[in-house]
């Protein structure tokens, strides 16, 4: 089992910047796959992003290019740089893990943060 607690949010206006963090607790946080997800009112959560306990990424096509996700195992965190936002990008950003690779779904992750605030103004 593994507890999450995400990070980073904030305000932030068009074109810039945020880094989203999600400290993971346990010691087989390595041997987790880890996906950023993200959920605007009124909308079904949807896939941002995920990094494998190897290292391999995949990204929705919305946020490829402007978003980078990485992970650091010594430190039992996964990031998400985010670049170039835009307003659609605002929205609650959930950092799931789940010992399978390959789910680009909510269902598909076990594990859950509580999320963190994200507000990209025009």
């Amino acid at each position: 089992q593994v507890q999450l607690v995400e990070s980073g949010g904030g305000l932030v206006q068009a074109g810039g910047s945020l880094r989203l963090s999600c400290a993971g607790s346990g010691r087989t946080f390595s041997s987790y796959n880890m996906g950023w997800f993200r959920q605007a009112p009124g909308t079904e959560r949807e896939f941002v992003s995920a990094i494998s306990w190897s290292g391999n990424t995949y990204y929705a096509d919305s946020v490829k290019g402007r978003f980078t996700i990485s992970r650091d195992n010594a430190k039992s965190t996964v990031y998400l740089q985010m670049n170039s936002l835009k307003p659609e990008d605002t929205a609650v950003y959930y950092c799931a893990a789940d010992p399978e690779w390959g789910n680009w779904y909510p269902g598909g992750y076990r594990y859950w943060g509580e999320g963190t605030q994200v507000t990209v103004s025009s």
